[in-house]
């Protein structure tokens, strides 16, 4: 899967282990889906699940590794790719941009990357095969990429990874699960909640003013791949000035926060979050007891990189000095029925 900030590759096997708290749990909501990282292993874990992300990136990347289904597949997609690896390269739009204005890519990269795209679009694939060929060529791209794992910006020198040739591989696929088929959707979080009968909610928002829209926005025009106009040393879309979230402001991320958790009919609710967000730990758990028992988790880990190497201007120099080297992960479980809290492996407290 693409490098990603606020992975959790780390808590993953914890998240799927509350998922599996509930005996009565079958279908499982991932409201914020990302990379699917969480979706997956739920799939993996037999959950029927429903991924969501507004973003047009994270939306290909659910519809490819969640809502797409290992078997027959798996071989059409096969097939596809090795068609596509013999595509034209192109420097067109996304190699003048991501190549040679920005750094992103080397332009060799680059130019393959741009005609396997265009080969994509002419091909009219349907749904899901067309999100599981742009997830494998977004996976691609990753593996040859030249940033510390964002794309607010890029190496001074190519990273050993940026001259590899690009490589096309099948995305991670898992069975459809025992519990029933699985989707992705692609909506506003608070208009989601409401399209999603199921039985845990996961909740994994952002945590600060870090919008994952101008983190990969590389990977936003790699599948819209709509030319947008751009700005800045890191090429952004423009739209990243506009298409602002309110879980990315701290004036507003508490009461979005609630109004999720207000609006969903999901008996359980699990929240993800960590100590450097705009919601402390005594707010989050203030939000979630009035719902009933609450269980939560810390686990503590690794800052993302840039915490801590400090910061350097476009002319390598210092400007900055790391922080504190560790952050706590908090995973916060939320049980509006008592009797299933009950019969929970958790350590549940009453409101």
């Amino acid at each position: 899967m693409i490098k990603y900030l606020g992975s959790k590759r780390r808590l993953v096997a914890d998240i799927v282990r509350i998922f599996r708290a509930f005996p009565h749990a079958r279908r499982i909501g991932d409201l914020f889906s990302g990379t699917s990282r969480v979706g997956l292993a739920a799939k993996r874990a037999g959950f029927a699940v429903i991924a969501n992300d507004h973003n047009a990136y994270a939306h290909t990347l659910a519809v490819g590794h969640v809502e797409a289904d290992d078997g027959p597949l798996r071989e059409v997609a096969r097939a596809e790719l090795a068609r596509l690896r013999d595509a034209p390269p192109h420097h067109g739009f996304f190699t003048r941009t991501y190549c040679d204005e920005a750094r992103f890519f080397h332009p060799d990269n680059g130019a393959r990357i741009e005609g396997i795209r265009e080969a994509i679009e002419a091909a009219g694939y349907p749904r899901p095969l067309r999100q599981v060929l742009l997830t494998a060529l977004m996976e691609a791209a990753d593996r040859v990429d030249s940033t510390c794992g964002v794309q607010m910006a890029y190496l001074k020198a190519w990273a050993p990874r940026a001259l590899r040739p690009l490589e096309l591989r099948v995305p991670e696929l898992a069975p459809q699960p025992a519990a029933g088929p699985c989707r992705a959707l692609c909506l506003d979080a608070r208009e989601a909640v409401e399209h999603m009968d199921v039985d845990v909610l996961y909740v994994d928002p952002p945590y600060n003013q870090h919008s994952y829209l101008s983190n990969y926005h590389v990977w936003e025009t790699l599948v819209r791949w709509d030319a947008p106009a751009v700005y800045g040393r890191a090429r952004k879309r423009t739209d990243c000035r506009t298409r602002k979230s309110p879980f990315n402001a701290k004036a507003t991320c508490a009461n979005a926060l609630a109004d999720v958790v207000h609006r969903t009919r999901a008996p359980v609710v699990v929240v993800s979050f960590n100590d450097e967000g705009f919601v402390t730990r005594e707010a989050m758990e203030a939000m979630l007891r009035p719902r009933g028992p609450l269980a939560v988790l810390a686990r503590e880990g690794p800052r993302y990189i840039g915490a801590r190497i400090g910061i350097y201007d476009p002319k390598g120099r210092k400007v900055g000095t790391p922080g504190r080297l560790r952050n706590r992960e908090f995973l916060y479980v939320s049980c509006a029925d008592r009797s299933l809290a009950a019969c929970a492996d958790l350590p549940f407290t009453d409101p």
